[in-house]
C-alpha cells in the first residue's frame, strides 16, 4: 500500500520495526513517516534521503511549478539554521547535499562519512519539517526559477522531451506540464500558496526516509525522531490524504505533431507514444525491448541510424513510467536537413519491431544490459540509498537483487514480441525542437 492511499486509520499507533531482505530494515513510526534503511560496514561512508511523495503532478495548473520552487525554498533558512548554515555544516565535514523534484517525488539528500551520519540527519530533517519560508527568499528563489526556465529553453535537447510529454498527456494534465512550472505560474505565486502547499503536502505518512551505508539501523530511526521531535512530522494529519488523480491510458488518442520554432544548428526529435505504468508486470519486458531498439551502441537504432550512416551522433530510445500512465519515445539530434530521413528510418525500424519481432540473440544481449546496468548502478551508498526509498515509496515492496535479476531472466521471447507489437503499433506522436514551422510535419 503507498502513502498516498493510507488513511488515518490505519496508521500505527506504535513504532514497527522489521526485517526485509539482504539486511534492509524498515520501521514505521506512529506518525506514519517510514524509515528503511540497508547497513553496508564495508563502506566508510552512508547516504541519506527525505523522499516526498508529492511532485508536479499533483499540482493544479494555478500551482503549477509550487514542488519545485518549495525544494528551493526548504534550503534557505529554518528556525535552527540560515542558507549558509545548511550548506556550511554539511561542507565542513565533506559532505555533499542537494535535491531534486520530479513529477510524482521530491527528494532531499546528503552523502557524508559514516561518522557524520548524525548531522545529515538532523541537518535535513530540520530543512525538510521546519523550514520558515522567508518572504525575501521567496521573492530571491523565485528571480532564480526563473532563470532556470529560461536556461532551459536555451536546451533544445532537454526541451524537446517536455514538447513530448506534453503532447502524449495534453497540456491540460499536471503530467503534461513541466515539473519546473512556467513564468506564467511562477511569477504570481504567492508566499501563502506556497507555505498552504508546503503544509498540506508535506506530511509523515507521504514520506520516506531511506538511508545506506555504515551505520546501524536502530540508531538512524532513533536521530529520526530526536531530530523530528516537536515539528509537524512528529505527528499524524488529522484529516485523510487526498489520492493522487488517475492518468488513464488512452489508447485511441490520434497522433499529435508538436514543433517549436528554435534558431538552432541541430534538430531534436521525438517520436513515441503511450507507454505502461510503473506497476505494469510488463515492465521489465519493456526494459529489454528498449535496449533493443535504442539502449546502447548495439541497439538497432544506433547501428542503423549512427553507426551506418551517420545521420546523427546521438539516438536512443527511453520509456518513463508514472503511477498508472507512461510513455515511450525515441531521440534523435541531427542535422536540419536530414529529419526527414532520420524520421523514415525511425518508423522503418519500429514497424519491422512491430510486425517480425526481434530475435533470441537480441533478447540475449538485452537481458544482459538490463541486469548489468541494474547491479552496477548500486555499487556507492547513494543508488543504495535510492533504491530503498523508490521501492518503499513508488512500489510499497523491495525486491532484493537476486529476485530482480530471476525476473528480468523470466522474461520471454514471446512477452517482448507482443509487447512491441502493442507500443509500436499504435498513433505516434511527434516532437521537434529546431528552426521549423509545423507545416513541415504533415500529419502521416
Amino acid at each position: 500500500m503507498t502513502a498516498s492511499s493510507r488513511g488515518p486509520a490505519e496508521r500505527p499507533a506504535r513504532v514497527l520495526t522489521k526485517t526485509l531482505s539482504g539486511g534492509v530494515r524498515k520501521t514505521v513510526l506512529p506518525s506514519g513517516l517510514r524509515i528503511v534503511t540497508e547497513a553496508i560496514p564495508t563502506t566508510r561512508s552512508a547516504s541519506i534521503g527525505v523522499w516526498v511523495n508529492v511532485g508536479s503532478r499533483d499540482e493544479t495548473a494555478v500551482m503549477s511549478g509550487a514542488s519545485h520552487f518549495l525544494e528551493h525554498l526548504l534550503f534557505k533558512g529554518t528556525q535552527k539554521r540560515t542558507a549558509l548554515d545548511i550548506s556550511a555544516e554539511i561542507e565542513a565535514v565533506g559532505g555533499e547535499t542537494n535535491a531534486f523534484t520530479t513529477k510524482e517525488y521530491t527528494c532531499y539528500y546528503a552523502r557524508v562519512l559514516d561518522a557524520d551520519l548524525p548531522l545529515a540527519v538532523d541537518v535535513l530533517c530540520d530543512a525538510v519539517a521546519n523550514s520558515i519560508l522567508d518572504p525575501a527568499d521567496v521573492e530571491t528563489e523565485r528571480g532564480v526559477i526563473l532563470e532556470e526556465i529560461a536556461m532551459h529553453e536555451d536546451e533544445p535537447g532537454d526541451e524537446v522531451h517536455d514538447v513530448f510529454s506534453e503532447s502524449i498527456f495534453g497540456p491540460e494534465t499536471a503530467l503534461g506540464r513541466l515539473i519546473s512550472g512556467t513564468a506564467a505560474s511562477i511569477s504570481p505565486m504567492t508566499r501563502s500558496q506556497i507555505n498552504g502547499f508546503y503544509r498540506r503536502r508535506y506530511i509523515a505518512p507521504r514520506i520516506v526516509i531511506a538511508a545506506a551505508g555504515n551505520l546501524d539501523h536502530a540508531t538512524v530511526v532513533r536521530l529520526v525522531r530526536k531530530a523530528l521531535a516537536g515539528t509537524p512530522l512528529d505527528s499524524a494529519p488529522a484529516t485523510p490524504e487526498a489520492h493522487r488523480p488517475a492518468t488513464k491510458r488512452v489508447r485511441t488518442r490520434s497522433a499529435q505533431t508538436a514543433v517549436r520554432n528554435r534558431d538552432t544548428e541541430q534538430a531534436h526529435i521525438v517520436l513515441g507514444g503511450v507507454g505502461i505504468g510503473r506497476l505494469d508486470e510488463r515492465r521489465f519486458s519493456l526494459g529489454v525491448l528498449n535496449n533493443v531498439l535504442g539502449g546502447g551502441m548495439s541497439s538497432r537504432l544506433f547501428q542503423e541510424i549512427r553507426e551506418k550512416r551517420g545521420l546523427a551522433y546521438s539516438v536512443y530510445s527511453y520509456g518513463s513510467q508514472y503511477a498508472e500512465a507512461g510513455l515511450f519515445g525515441i531521440y534523435a539530434g541531427c542535422a536540419p536537413g536530414k529529419v526527414d530521413e532520420v524520421l523514415d528510418l525511425i518508423r522503418a525500424e519500429l514497424a519491422a519491431v512491430a510486425a517480425n519481432g526481434v530475435t533470441p540473440e537480441e533478447i540475449a544481449r538485452g537481458k544482459g544490459m538490463v541486469k548489468g546496468s541494474y547491479v552496477l548502478g548500486l555499487e556507492d551508498t547513494g543508488s543504495r540509498m535510492s533504491r530503498l526509498a523508490k521501492s518503499e515509496l513508488l512500489y510499497g515492496d523491495l525486491m532484493s537483487v537476486d529476485e530482480l535479476l530471476a525476473r528480468v531472466d523470466r522474461v520471454s521471447l514471446d512477452e517482448v514480441n507482443a509487447l512491441a507489437t502493442d507500443l509500436l503499433t499504435q498513433p505516434m506522436s511527434l516532437a521537434v525542437v529546431g528552426p521549423f514551422d509545423e507545416s513541415a510535419f504533415p500529419a502521416r
